[in-house]
């Protein structure tokens, strides 16, 4: 009895692992751009998430959603064919503070639950000081 439930566990647990079909994998496994810390002023805040179909079946990205609407995600409008790579691009308005967001991927990939994928965004968007031209004026005579 024991031979028996051993080898049905084991065809059940191979048969999940060669499931066919659109596959999607991260070139970023834990899925996250960290921005770091960037000023408002020199960055665009638009930055890429790249994937491989590694499935047998075409990939569709049905859906990309942001968690706010201070971060707008665009997907790939055709089919991502197996071996082949794609990206969705994320732009952050880069509003001053700290940035913690989430994007939720709709896929019909099988090798994620129920084919959503959550990518995430963090860092930290500082403004430049400026330097008032008087006060360097004022320093640069005070050390002569």
């Amino acid at each position: 009895m024991k031979r028996i439930l051993l080898l049905l566990a084991f065809v059940i647990s191979t048969s999940a692992f060669s499931q066919s079909g659109a596959k999607i994998e991260f070139k970023d496994k834990d899925n996250t751009i960290d921005y770091g810390t960037v000023s408002k002023d020199s960055d665009s805040g638009i930055r890429s998430f790249e994937f491989t179909n590694t499935g047998d079946a075409p990939l569709i990205i049905e859906n990309v959603q942001s968690s706010c609407g201070c971060t707008v995600p665009s997907k790939p409008t055709e089919p991502i064919m197996p071996g082949m790579t794609g990206k969705i691009e994320v732009k952050y308005n880069m509003n001053p503070g700290a940035i913690r967001k989430t994007i939720t991927v709709d896929t019909n990939a099988v090798n994620v639950e129920e084919g959503k994928v959550i990518l995430k965004i963090k860092g930290e968007v500082i403004v430049k000081k400026e330097v008032n031209p008087l006060e360097k004026k004022k320093s640069i005579l005070e050390k002569s």
